[in-house]
């Protein structure tokens, strides 16, 4: 849910070089027994062929892939704390998710992320999403937009093979801004091992209230701008099982023994009616899944502050000391 759709401009795999894609299994613990390589050295691995990359020995290193998974190639940048190249120590990871206008560059580009995270010990990882909502499509007429898979079953393994990483439950967050604050959402409760931590900004956190008006949202914003008229949750009926399984509130077991952290505005824009949509759907639903993690007894943190739908750096930097507070330290 943001002011905006972005328009994407996919990457031709006919100009780009690739090589072997490796296949292992995602979320395993194995990748924190072996010895990853260092960042200047990383390689092919779980369904991605790197055809791009800017590695350095600085904090940002940038990597675009070839998977079967998406039809363009989509990339990451990775955010490594200071010392990483010197240090040895393995490291936590946050992954942050961009919102649907916004792409794998929004927190470098717009919200300097290298300035908010200076001096922690924490790896940032932040991917391509496009405006795909986090999900595998019911229909897409764009070619394979399965952005769940490109992020949970290659780039998570991806990561924990070719980085210094804590590759378990307590090694891992998840964080993003509105669409993105779904994603996080979403991406804990139905990968309940993988985040000991996560953090919506601004993002909706209840899919049917209001006559499912996220569902419908997602649904044309993602025809408009990622699926050439396909759906992810499916149009006039919706793939009911889908939504439930990536509905927080039908799914408030799943963030169980969790750190939970929810934020969002109370006063949009008068003259921007994408703001007053965006954020008064985002609050009330926020209000709905507070309540039910109340009931059930489910400890979470919150904030309500002024202003619309943006994403608050101030917000977020005390949302990082919660998450490194959570997490297992580096070492």
């Amino acid at each position: 849910m943001d002011n905006t759709p972005a328009v994407r401009r996919p990457v031709s795999r006919r100009r780009l070089l690739t090589g072997a894609a490796g296949v292992a299994a995602a979320g395993t613990f194995a990748g924190a027994l072996a010895a990853p390589l260092p960042a200047s050295a990383a390689r092919d691995g779980h369904g991605l062929r790197i055809v791009d990359r800017n590695e350095n020995g600085g904090r940002l290193q940038y990597y675009r892939f070839a998977t079967d998974a998406i039809q363009w190639d989509p990339a990451v940048n990775v955010l490594l704390p200071d010392g990483y190249h010197t240090s040895g120590k393995r490291y936590p990871v946050l992954y942050l998710l961009h919102g649907g206008a916004g792409d794998f560059r929004q927190f470098h580009m717009h919200d300097n992320i290298i300035n908010l995270t200076a001096g922690r010990e924490i790896i940032i990882v932040m991917p391509d999403a496009a405006t795909g909502w986090y999900c595998n499509p019911v229909s897409s007429n764009t070619g394979p937009r399965n952005w769940e898979t490109f992020h949970m079953a290659q780039l998570l393994p991806w990561i924990d093979a070719n980085f210094r990483t804590f590759a378990e439950y307590n090694g891992r967050a998840v964080a993003g801004f509105s669409m993105g604050g779904f994603g996080a959402l979403k991406y804990t409760a139905k990968y309940y091992g993988h985040f000991c931590s996560v953090s919506s900004h601004s993002g909706p956190a209840s899919l049917r209230r209001n006559f499912g008006a996220v569902v419908h949202w997602a649904n044309v914003s993602s025809a408009a701008v990622e699926l050439g008229g396909g759906t992810v949750y499916g149009a006039p009926l919706w793939d009911e099982a889908r939504v439930t399984a990536d509905n927080p509130m039908q799914r408030l077991e799943s963030y169980r023994h969790k750190r939970i952290f929810l934020a969002a505005g109370t006063s949009p824009d008068p003259w921007n009616w994408l703001d007053i949509a965006n954020e008064t759907e985002v609050l009330a639903g926020q209000r709905e899944f507070r309540a039910a993690l109340g009931r059930a007894g489910i400890p979470h943190e919150w904030r309500e502050l002024p202003g619309g739908h943006f994403f608050r750096h101030d917000i977020f930097v005390q949302d990082l000391n919660g998450m490194l507070g959570r997490l297992r330290r580096a070492g």
